[in-house]
């Protein structure tokens, strides 16, 4: 001890016989290492196209998955593991609801969302189901037009920079939102898809247009960089497909992210309820299935002097049921709005032998499509039945069959229209399932039959009534189909041309009766109304 006090002094005396030049001389000839600050690190958990899905259960790998309790309890395990954690929602949180959700016009679905501190949300084309004015309503706060209760709105922010307000030519939602994080600016823009339009009543989006996603999200984005902001976060309520391994991404939102500005970091996606987990010109993009069966976990690392995200990652994780407890809060709330309910969906209406479900077979048929379409059919006594596919919200168990589950199954009350259409119109009609993109959305019905090549541009090659009588060009036949449909919803244009029409029962209703009508269990198979031939 005393030896290294000893040089220590001599060091120190030597030091101060130096003239103060040699001393400034050597400060200056010596480097300064400044301190490079950590990374900070920011978890975002997204979750899209929850659909008010927050009492239903589904399987993956034959394990249950699924629940808004369930998802909660994983949210606040994932947020307490990370001190900077934001959640996110990317469209679709209300509509298509279960019931518990539904017949409190998606208030349960939105206090839930409150509930769990959610951060920032965007809209999804559900979120226009009842128009402009309810969707304000859910967002802003206001009467419930049904219950005529006060609902308080959302404790945090909806962006959206695409859908503007035909009379002011601004957005109608706020383009963007800046949240800040360690004194670091995060800035969230949402856009919802442009088919908005032609997937929901046009009454209610007549007031609002929607713009280019991707021209919106660059737009704002230089405003943002204009602002200071360089970590960038794109909600996209958006379709796109990736491998598991992030391999073979495709899709809009894919494509999207291709031409979005450079200082985007990452993009969650929606609309078509798939997985994407990939890499797009240096954004991470993603998107977690959909009803609260998984969500998305992204990890994004800013430098705190560039403010700009150095590096990320990102899973996809499903709600296993069995792997959690269910959060009490959250579970406390759906027990609460089950019991305002429980009266009328466990009614029970019929039974079934087998699952009746929306899943089509090649040909691009299903079971409960059958069902569906020979209910509409005999409520308004017409020749033939037409629903979309996308007006099949869930599947029926085998067994009891409530009025709940139906409900699921068809959420939306659309009024069922019959008019009168010529045998080539409904020609045209089918002919327009196959879109120049590549994809189908195969109506499902009844009182018909057809085959398909999928080789032809005309691709409908036989066209007959449900006895095996030809459909004859010219003549005219009375079809039943929802009002979204007898719209041209769905891209079915050639519906829209219908004449006669007249309105009629709910579809909801329709199926209810039909099924409470059948004096024994349901034994529906395929019917083969619909052959692929080639």
């Amino acid at each position: 001890m005393r030896k290294r006090n000893l040089l220590l002094s001599i060091g120190l005396a030597t030091l101060l016989t130096l003239p103060f030049s040699s001393v400034d001389a050597a400060a200056k000839n010596t480097p300064v290492k400044k301190a490079h600050p950590h990374p900070i690190e920011v978890q975002i958990l997204g979750i899209n196209d929850l659909h008010g899905q927050l009492d239903v259960t589904r399987t993956v790998g034959s394990r249950n998955v699924g629940r808004a309790d369930v998802l909660a309890a994983y949210l606040k395990q994932k947020k307490a593991q990370v001190k900077d954690t934001l959640l996110v929602t990317s469209g679709d949180a209300v509509g298509a609801s279960a019931p518990v959700s539904a017949l409190f016009q998606d208030e349960p679905t939105l206090n839930i969302l409150n509930a769990l501190h959610f951060d920032v949300g965007t809209l999804g084309n559900h979120e226009f189901d009842h128009g402009v004015k309810e969707m304000m309503r859910q967002i802003y706060g206001g009467t419930n037009p049904t219950t005529g209760e006060y609902f308080k709105g959302l404790n945090f922010p909806y962006v959206c920079a695409n859908v503007i307000d035909k009379k002011t030519k601004k957005p109608l939602l706020p383009p963007y939102v800046i949240k800040k994080v360690h004194g670091i600016d995060i800035g969230f823009i949402g856009v919802d898809t442009t088919e908005t339009p032609s997937i929901t009543m046009p009454a209610n989006v007549k007031d609002v247009e929607f713009t280019d996603e991707t021209e919106a999200v660059n737009k704002y984005a230089k405003e943002l960089k204009k602002k200071g902001v360089k970590t960038i976060i794109v909600l996209a309520h958006d379709p796109g497909n990736s491998d598991y391994d992030g391999k073979n991404a495709t899709g809009k939102v894919i494509d999207m992210a291709k031409n979005m500005d450079p200082e985007v970091d990452v993009v969650f996606g929606g609309h078509n309820h798939a997985y994407i987990n990939t890499k797009v010109a240096g954004k991470r993009v993603v998107q977690a299935y959909s009803y609260g069966t998984a969500f998305a976990e992204v990890h994004i690392w800013i430098d705190p002097r560039t403010k700009d995200v150095v590096k990320d990652s990102a899973e996809i994780v499903t709600t296993y049921q069995d792997s959690i407890t269910p959060d009490p809060q959250i579970k406390a709330m759906i027990d609460k709005d089950e019991e305002r309910v429980a009266p009328l969906i466990n009614q029970v209406l019929g039974t079934t032998t087998a699952a009746l479900t929306g899943k089509q077979n090649e040909s691009g048929e299903s079971n409960l499509g059958d069902l569906i379409t020979d209910a509409q059919r005999d409520i308004t006594q017409a020749q033939i039945a037409i629903t979309n596919p996308g007006g099949i919200r869930a599947d029926i168990n085998s067994g009891e069959i409530t009025w709940g589950e139906l409900y699921t199954v068809q959420p939306f009350g659309n009024t069922m229209i019959t008019m009168d259409l010529t045998g080539d119109q409904i020609r045209k009609a089918l002919n327009q399932q196959w879109r120049d993109d590549g994809s189908s959305k195969m109506l499902q019905i009844s009182g018909m039959k057809y085959t398909w090549d999928s080789t032809k541009t005309d691709k409908i090659v036989s066209l007959t009534l449900e006895d095996g009588t030809p459909i004859e060009p010219n003549q005219i036949y009375t079809v039943a189909m929802n009002n979204f449909l007898a719209s041209g919803g769905d891209g079915f244009t050639e519906f829209a041309n219908g004449k006669n029409q007249v309105n009629g029962p709910v579809d909801l209703d329709a199926l209810v009766d039909y099924v409470k009508k059948q004096t024994g269990p349901i034994t529906m198979e395929i019917q083969n109304r619909i052959v692929k031939v080639n």
